[in-house]
């Protein structure tokens, strides 16, 4: 795999004859300097006795800064000003930081940011808000246990969406439906974004134009004297019932560990730095969707189905960490929490790799520095619901839609399990990370941007594992990547 990566020394391919007894060179791992960020997804004390519209006036309250400087610098100029001058006319904007008082205008005409109490009919004017999307063939509990309406079971879905949804945008004292030129199908409910439009007599408003958060600012990404890469994996599918899923997955822990290919390729090995693996350690067919409802006493000497998986997966995990460090995200499947922020999985699973402090046990949102280089992921959760319930296909769009709101799972808590925060939203973007990573994905996808103030992101969603044999590294030097098959060929 690394063979475009590292040069061939005479006489180092597997076809020529060893130069001597010995074993061959010996070559030295390269480190890095790792800084974990994850610490605003622990969870302390757990309290699921608030209501999750805490969240949402929370999430409101962080992004509306945002979102009125993105407006002011879209439709608007903003002045700071004590007394405006007769030949200068100003609106009063609504927000009022400090003692100050802010205007907006721009040539031609003046735009007036408000709220959704002080519209008034007519009136040219900005709006900040959460979008909620309503939508007919959204699943709700409420609808299967009703008995009035006699309804059948809704069929499996792979999309929710559909001609009747109507799109609605909301702020903490009321809602208004919107219409105009605005994609209803791609927007999700819990979006945070600024509208331009007017209200009409029917009480609907009317969208001339919208704009999100964009993306934050970056820290500037340090330069690096070599190559230096991070394998990322995901969905490892232990537990299922393929047996060539292990084969390629041997394959891919003995190229990393440097136990596959020619010098060359040893040597290419050696300066994959740290191995990122990103949820869906185990397979959805551990998962006993039935032990929940049976009886106590038909599953008292029944052992669980992850049981071997995780055994498996402390075996496989103990040999990576005797060669390079670790870092293990829970996934879908993976037994921990089934909200986010998902919590490490615990280290009494893993008695043998757990031993090696190269062994990082991470939480599902991660955010780490490597030499300087922000990553920021997650096993996926958030990219398939949003999947679900708008026109987006691609998991790199939906990747991108989301650095571009700022928020890493607007969905949640609507349609994606989340822990009731009630102080602050963890999951808005407070800093534009370099690579930007999604696991599970169908296939890999990779795309760099830019943003207006010179940032680069590189955002990459790794495919699964288990039935893609494919993983991805990425160059902390060139924030380049390449595709690496577990047979160990380049894509």
């Amino acid at each position: 795999m690394f063979s475009d990566l590292s040069a061939q020394k005479e006489g180092s391919s597997l076809l020529c004859r060893p130069a001597s007894d010995d074993q061959g060179p010996v070559f030295e791992r390269m480190s890095l300097a790792y800084s974990p960020c994850s610490e605003r997804y622990r969870i302390g004390d757990r309290s699921f006795s608030r209501q999750y519209a805490h969240i949402y006036a929370a999430r409101l309250m962080q992004m509306r800064p945002l979102l009125s400087e993105r407006a002011q610098q879209k439709w608007g100029k903003l002045r700071t000003c004590f007394k405006p001058t007769p030949e200068e006319p100003f609106l009063l904007c609504s927000c009022v930081f400090s003692s100050v008082c802010l205007f907006l205008s721009r040539p031609g005409s003046d735009v007036l940011i408000r709220k959704l109490c002080d519209l008034q009919t007519g009136e040219q004017c900005c709006i900040v808000g959460t979008l909620f999307k309503r939508m007919d063939l959204q699943p709700s509990i409420l609808k299967e246990i009703s008995e009035e309406h006699n309804l059948l079971p809704q069929p499996a879905r792979a999309k929710y969406i559909s001609e009747t949804d109507e799109l609605i945008l909301e702020d903490e004292l009321q809602r208004i439906k919107l219409e105009g030129k605005i994609d209803r199908d791609k927007c999700v409910t819990g979006s945070i974004v600024a509208i331009y439009g007017a209200e009409r007599n029917d009480g609907k408003f009317t969208v001339e134009d919208f704009c999100t958060a964009d993306l934050p600012l970056q820290t500037a990404r340090p330069a690096l004297s070599s190559d230096r890469f991070v394998l990322l994996a995901s969905g490892l599918g232990l537990g299922s019932t393929h047996a060539d899923s292990m084969l390629g997955l041997q394959l891919l822990v003995d190229m990393v560990t440097g136990q596959l290919g020619d010098q060359g390729e040893q040597s290419g090995a050696a300066t994959i730095s740290r191995v990122l693996l990103a949820g869906n350690l185990l397979s959805q067919s551990t998962q006993d969707k039935d032990a929940s409802t049976k009886a106590k006493y038909l599953t008292k000497k029944t052992q669980a189905g992850s049981v071997e998986a995780i055994r498996l997966l402390d075996e496989l995990l103990l040999q990576l960490v005797a060669s390079v460090p670790v870092d293990v995200m829970p996934g879908q499947y993976d037994p921990t929490n089934y909200t986010l922020p998902q919590q490490p999985l615990h280290r009494c699973m893993f008695p043998l790799s757990s031993v090696y402090p190269t062994l990082q046990l991470a939480s599902n949102p991660y955010q780490a520095n490597f030499d300087g280089v922000r990553f920021l992921g997650t096993s996926g959760q958030n990219v398939s619901d949003i999947q679900k319930y708008s026109s987006m296909d691609s998991h790199l769009e939906i990747l991108e839609e989301t650095l571009r709101l700022r928020h890493l799972a607007p969905t949640a808590p609507d349609t994606l399990g989340c822990y009731p925060f009630y102080q602050k939203d963890p999951f808005i973007f407070e800093e534009c990370p370099h690579v930007y990573f999604s696991g599970n994905a169908p296939t890999f996808e990779s795309k760099l941007i830019k943003g207006a103030d010179g940032q680069e992101v590189l955002l990459v969603t790794v495919p699964d594992f288990s039935s893609t044999q494919t993983a991805c590294l990425v160059n902390l030097r060139t924030l380049e990547y390449t595709v690496a098959f577990a047979m160990g060929f380049p894509c």
